[in-house]
């Protein structure tokens, strides 16, 4: 029975200076703190890629600088759902006796690291490279295709959108080393630079440094994995059969049959938000909102700490930041913190039972994480 027994980061925003290593390190170092453990008591090893360190063989380079002798180890890539692919991993590890305990670790120095061309330049290429690249697509303009589609089929509006951007930076200003903490308003959103029509730049995550690490063990006290699942319908957005069913909700089915869990078991959400209109989606798809009616919910405060479905309490990509990998591990660290009592001044009462899920592409890998506590 896999366990999520510590978790650490660095902290997301600007860290002059520190490579995607640097960062690991910092990251790895205060999840094994958290978990009590020393270095020589990791048998296994999962990290995430990095476009400022794109090595072939990172995990065993981190292995090596870190000074862990892993019996395991492996590096992941499925874009966004990396941090729950790569925790899905271990724990599936854990459970078969390959490893007792893994450290789960991913980084990146994307806002100091690498020059915005290069980052556009970078993301895009999860595009066709016939039908989508060529033309100039990038990721933000990727999303606002998404939404132009989804606003026109469901009533969804730009100002719905903004609901969650608005959100998200309030459960910030509570939480230590969030990247972005200044209270927006709807109309602060509405009214900021057009990035991608109807996606503005607050609709947007920030890009920026920093890392994440957990540990997953075969006992221990912490957050038990009881459920996961995976969906991959699509790749590109030219080829995917139905914006409206991504593969998220089939994700999230097999992750609740397998913990033995209903949407009524729920009481913390930790849910992939890279722009206003994924998170919007999300809810909406999983089954946790109605269509079209995710904004009202968070307009009424389901989604805040005294709603019934606290929503990504350290305020999520969209203000917490967003440094690849380890911006969705975040997603996983926060939902851990909840449920094992170390959320500090987030910490909510009586939460037992969470769901996470992360998305990679453009709606394209959906993995589901069901998270008890023990």
């Amino acid at each position: 029975m896999a366990h999520i027994v510590g978790a650490g980061d660095t902290g997301f925003g600007r860290h002059e200076g520190r490579s995607t290593i640097d960062l690991m390190t910092a990251a790895a170092a205060a999840a094994l703190a958290d978990a009590g453990l020393g270095r020589g008591d990791i048998d296994g090893l999962v990290c995430g890629y990095s476009t400022t360190h794109p090595h072939l063989m990172l995990a065993t380079v981190f292995a090596e600088h870190f000074g862990i002798d892993p019996v395991y180890a492996h590096a992941v890539q499925a874009g966004g759902a990396t941090g729950c692919a790569m925790t899905m991993l271990a724990a599936r590890l854990v459970d078969a006796g390959q490893c007792r305990r893994i450290l789960v670790v991913g980084a990146e120095n994307r806002a100091t690291g690498q020059s915005r061309d290069s980052s556009v330049q970078t993301l895009a290429q999860v595009g066709h490279p016939d039908f989508e690249v060529p033309y100039g697509a990038t990721i933000p303009a990727y999303y606002a295709l998404l939404a132009s589609r989804y606003m026109h089929v469901h009533g969804v509006t730009e100002a719905d959108l903004a609901e969650f951007a608005v959100l998200m930076r309030r459960h910030a200003a509570a939480c230590p080393g969030a990247h972005q903490t200044a209270p927006i308003t709807v109309a602060d959103v509405l009214a900021s630079k057009p990035i991608a029509a109807p996606l503005k730049l607050l609709d947007c995550c920030p890009i920026s440094d920093g890392g994440v690490a957990l540990v997953v063990a075969a006992e221990g006290e912490g957050a038990h994995i009881a459920g996961m699942g995976q969906a991959h319908r699509h790749q590109h957005i030219t080829h995917a059969a139905d914006l409206t069913e991504t593969g998220a909700a089939l994700a999230a089915e097999r992750a609740l049959d397998e913990a033995w869990a209903g949407m009524d078991d729920i009481d913390y959400l930790a849910i992939y938000d890279s722009f206003t209109i994924t998170l919007t989606m999300l809810l909406e798809e999983i089954g946790f909102a109605p269509r079209g009616g995710a904004a009202a919910m968070a307009r009424d405060g389901a989604f805040g700490p005294g709603g019934a479905l606290p929503l990504n309490t350290h305020g999520g990509l969209l203000a917490f930041g967003h440094c690849g990998v380890g911006g969705g591990m975040a997603h996983i660290a926060e939902a851990y913190r909840q449920l094992a009592g170390k959320a500090g001044a987030r910490q909510l009462p009586g939460r037992t039972t969470a769901f996470v899920h992360g998305d990679g592409g453009v709606m394209s890998s959906h993995v589901s994480l069901v998270l008890r506590a023990d």
